[in-house]
Parts: structure tokens; sequence; C-alpha cells
């Protein structure tokens, strides 16, 4: 047979549909591979009247990271999402998480007010980010007095909430915020400063947290709701106390105990906390941690918050080598060399909970 008689007769519609469709087959199926491996991670900012605005989205060929609910980072004391722009408070850990595939929201309460008020500003935004998701839950992460907003939430409205991350967080009070309190007011349990430095202090710190409000991207008419003595008195150890005895999930039994339980209304809850104040010389903020340690008087430290006070949950570690601002990866990733980067250890634990099938 010569060749063109082969080719023609190789080229028949019988012949030729059926290899046709094994290609188009193949086509279809290498399209659905680089679909689903280059599904996108995304970061969404919920700092805005409106809702969660979408920061950025990139391709993933890992799904380290890819949970079943979205992953909600929330402020601690003083916090804001992105600052004018330049720096955000969860330095790199957004980006870094949504690589590996997690769907990512950023929140922003009063920067400066207790954990009912902010908890409840939380609240509002998980449920906003619920319905943009299309997720009944989440999986809630807080930093410093974040960690204790997040619990307010799992407490009053469970049925948002797959887990429960706490980092860093005075769960049973800072002594800094002892001390400075004591040294404010010491017998004042109202609700108001009763003199007037009081006032003037917390004035200011009323002040930075409109700073951070605008900072954050809030428009001036939307300013939250800042209260400087109630932080104070929340962070304290008096205010951890009555705050605990409404939401103790998960909480130890005394206070340098451990907790005895890490799931309750079918929450998980986890922790995990730091140690040192010194960590990098470079950092000009290890030196401030050094300064507000010094009433823990030789207690393990991370510059505000105890490794005692912080363990809530199934304790991952609280004896990192991280000072209070590390563990949020700041100054500006400036923490301890040789030691676990901060993104690294979200990472982990981002990937327990999908191995948890949360």
């Amino acid at each position: 047979m010569t060749l063109s008689l082969y080719i023609r007769a190789a080229l028949t519609p019988k012949k030729l549909l059926p290899i046709l469709g094994s290609i188009s087959a193949g086509v279809l199926l290498m399209t659905m591979q680089t679909t689903s491996a280059q599904a996108a991670g995304q970061y969404y900012n919920c700092a805005n009247a409106n809702g969660c605005k979408l920061v950025d989205s990139k391709y993933f060929t890992s799904s380290y990271t890819k949970t079943q609910y979205p992953v909600v980072l929330a402020h601690g004391l003083g916090g804001f999402t992105t600052l004018f722009g330049v720096i955000d408070y969860f330095n790199g850990i957004p980006e870094d998480l949504m690589k590996g595939g997690s769907e990512v929201y950023t929140t922003k309460t009063s920067a400066v007010n207790n954990s009912e008020v902010r908890g409840e500003q939380l609240l509002q935004q998980v449920k906003t980010i619920a319905a943009i998701s299309g997720e009944s839950k989440v999986n809630l992460f807080g930093h410093s007095q974040g960690g204790i907003d997040i619990r307010y939430v799992a407490g009053v409205a469970p049925k948002y909430v797959a887990s429960v991350t706490a980092v860093s967080s005075p769960e049973q009070g800072s002594k800094t915020a002892d001390f400075v309190k004591n040294v404010l007011e010491p017998n004042n349990t109202s609700g108001e400063p009763s003199n007037v430095t009081t006032q003037l202090v917390s004035g200011v710190f009323n002040l930075i947290g409109g700073f951070t409000d605008i900072g954050s991207g809030i428009s001036f008419n939307q300013i939250q709701e800042q209260d400087g003595w109630q932080a104070l008195v929340a962070l304290s150890t008096d205010g951890a106390a009555k705050f605990n005895a409404k939401f103790p999930a998960a909480m130890p039994k005394s206070y340098c105990g451990q907790p005895t339980s890490t799931a309750v209304n079918g929450i998980k809850y986890y922790s995990f906390s730091g140690v040192g104040q010194i960590t990098s010389a470079l950092d000009p903020s290890d030196y401030l941690l050094a300064a507000t340690g010094v009433p823990f008087a030789g207690e393990s430290n991370d510059g505000l918050v105890s490794a005692c006070s912080s363990r809530l949950g199934y304790v991952i570690r609280d004896n990192y080598r991280m000072n209070h601002l590390d563990s949020a990866d700041q100054v500006l990733g400036l923490t301890a060399w040789g030691e676990s980067e901060p993104k690294s250890i979200y990472r982990t634990q981002v990937n327990r909970l999908k191995n948890a099938n949360l």
C-alpha cells in the first residue's frame, strides 16, 4: 500500500473519531488536573464598612494549608489590619497561608477596648465572612487580646466556629496591665477612670485607637468605639478572671495549670506562645518589651504575657523563643535567628486544622 493510500484509509471517519475522542478526553483531564492543582488561595481585609475586600489571590500547587473552613485573624490591643497600606499587623502571614491554599480574612475591631465590645464587633465580621465564603464556620486565630476576643465569639455563637487558636494571649491577665492599673488607680473597679491622670492616659490610648482605625482605612465618621480604661481593666488579672467566669471553655483550673479539655461544644481549642524579650538586637521594640516584662519578676514571659497565662486548650508550645511581637512576625520580621520562624508556626497549625478536617 502506498503512503497516500495508507493515510487515506487511516483518516476515515470510522477510525478518526475514536482517536479524536481520546485526544479530547486527555486534554479535558489535563485541564481538570491543572485547574484543581492551581485553585486560588485568597486573602481578604475586613476593615471596611461594606464588608471584606479581596486583597490578593494566588494559584497554588500545594494544599498544605487548604482548610475546610476559612482562616480568620484577629489582632490584639492597639491593632490594625494594614496600617496606611505599609505595615500588616500579621506580617506576611496571610500571604504565606494563601500560598498553601488557605482562604484568609484579617479583621478589624476597636484597637482599644474590652473583649466583650471587640468580640461583638468580631462576631459581626465572622457572620459577614461566613456569607462571603459560603461556609458555615471559620477557624479563628487571635493574637494577644485577640485571643480573648475569639473566645467571646466561640462562647456566644459557637455555630460559627470550627476552631480557636490563641497566640500569645493573656487568657488569665497580664502582670504588665496589673502594674499600670495599680499605678494609676489600684482600688478602682468601676467602669470609668476617676482621676485626671488616668483620664489623660486613657485619652491617649483612645487617640491611638482612632489613629489605627484611620490607618486601616476606616473613615472618620465610622471610627470604632475606643476605651483605654476598659481595655486596661479587661487585661488585668481581675478583669480576666471575670471574663473567664463567663467563658470558661478549655481554660486551666489554676493559674499555671494545664487545660484539661481541648474541645468544647464541638469547637477545638489551641494555643501557642513564646518567652524572652530581646530576641533580635536589631529590633528596637525588643528593648521596650524588656521593660514591660519587668513586672513578671522572673516568671517566664514574652514581655507582656506569661507562659502560664497564655495556655488554652491544646497547648502546642508556650516556650518558643519569641517575644510578644515576634508571634505576629513583628517588627517587620525581625525575630530570633535560628529559631522556629513565626510564619512556619502558623503554617503548621493551619495544616493541623486541615488534618482535623477543619
